[in-house]
């Protein structure tokens, strides 16, 4: 079997999931990645058949999107080749994780795909959203990778066609422990606002990933280190508590590991909105904005608000059977 993998690069989680799902799609057949979008800070560690810039999103250093920037970033005539280039019907099955090519590509080529991912999963209104939903949002999750088959995944299986997240084999295999620190990822935000957040809480550590950062430093309380997936992962192991954005694998691994969560969503991303309002509903603090009264946010969830903890070890062999149906 050929197996065409899409897969978004806007953020870390696509490329996260995609490298631990790769082994077990490899048993069924040869799988070629087409890797889209050029804002993740992680690498994918596999061969990539076909690249492209495709649809990123950018943000600001405040905690919301930056609109301009993601818009200059389009290009419609690139974008209109790359469609009618990408071989989709050379392979038995197409997957795409939200995917806007891809999804394009199979509709004008009557090719078959399967959204598999955490989009996927917003195709049913049983999952949570926020009290005010947004109309423009709701159409994009639905519309922007169109598919003839979906396949979610989110917190809680909120329908039959969504499974629980898939989590990397080092976090499923670890043995958590407490070390003091707070690890902190909030990729909207730059190093300077983050210092003006973290800094005053001169009781604590804090370990942040950062995109700005290209070599580990200390500022304070607060220790700055570049994002690494093995890094990251051994400060989430070890750490007391995490403080994150509204994406859905990092919080999905630290539910895992019963880590401490609080959960500040992207401005104007309605997805993060959406997870956050899925992340409350599991009894985790989320924040919509981090200002002057961030303070006693921190300090009654630091001290009053319990981790959440949910096995998700059997989510992949899930995964697996759904899509090949064995």
């Amino acid at each position: 079997m050929k197996i065409f993998y899409a897969v978004q690069a806007t953020g870390n989680g696509h490329i996260s999931r995609s490298m631990e799902l790769l082994p077990y799609l490899q048993q069924y057949g040869q799988v070629d990645i087409f890797l889209s979008g050029d804002n993740s800070h992680l690498k994918l560690d596999a061969p990539i058949a076909y690249r492209s810039k495709g649809l990123s999103l950018y943000y600001t250093c405040n905690g919301s999107l930056n609109y301009w920037k993601t818009a200059k970033s389009i290009n419609p005539v690139a974008l209109s080749k790359l469609v009618k280039e990408l071989p989709v019907e050379k392979y038995d099955l197409v997957i795409n994780d939200y995917e806007y090519i891809t999804a394009k590509a199979c509709a004008a080529k009557h090719i078959p795909s399967v959204n598999f991912g955490h989009q996927a999963s917003f195709q049913s209104m049983k999952v949570p959203r926020p009290q005010q939903k947004s109309i423009t949002g709701e159409w994009l999750l639905k519309n922007y990778a169109k598919a003839d088959r979906y396949m979610g995944l989110h917190f809680k299986n909120y329908d039959d066609f969504i499974v629980t997240p898939v989590i990397k084999e080092d976090i499923l295999k670890a043995d958590p422990t407490d070390a003091g620190h707070i690890t902190v990822y909030l990729p909207s935000y730059c190093e300077p606002q983050l210092i003006e957040i973290f800094s005053p809480f001169k009781d604590f550590r804090f370990e942040i990933f950062s995109g700005q950062s290209t070599a580990e430093h200390q500022v304070g309380n607060i220790r700055f280190l570049p994002v690494n997936k093995k890094r990251f992962n051994e400060s989430m192991i070890s750490c007391h508590a995490i403080i994150t954005g509204g994406g859905f694998e990092t919080p999905s691994e630290a539910i895992h590991l019963g880590k401490k969560i609080m959960a500040v969503p992207i401005r104007g991303q309605y997805e993060q909105c959406c997870n956050a309002a899925a992340l409350s509903g599991l009894g985790i603090m989320t924040v919509e904005k981090i200002d002057t009264g961030f303070v006693s946010l921190f300090q009654d969830w630091i001290h009053n608000w319990p981790p959440v903890q949910i096995d998700y070890s059997r989510s992949i062999p899930q995964c697996m059977e759904r899509l090949f149906g064995n």
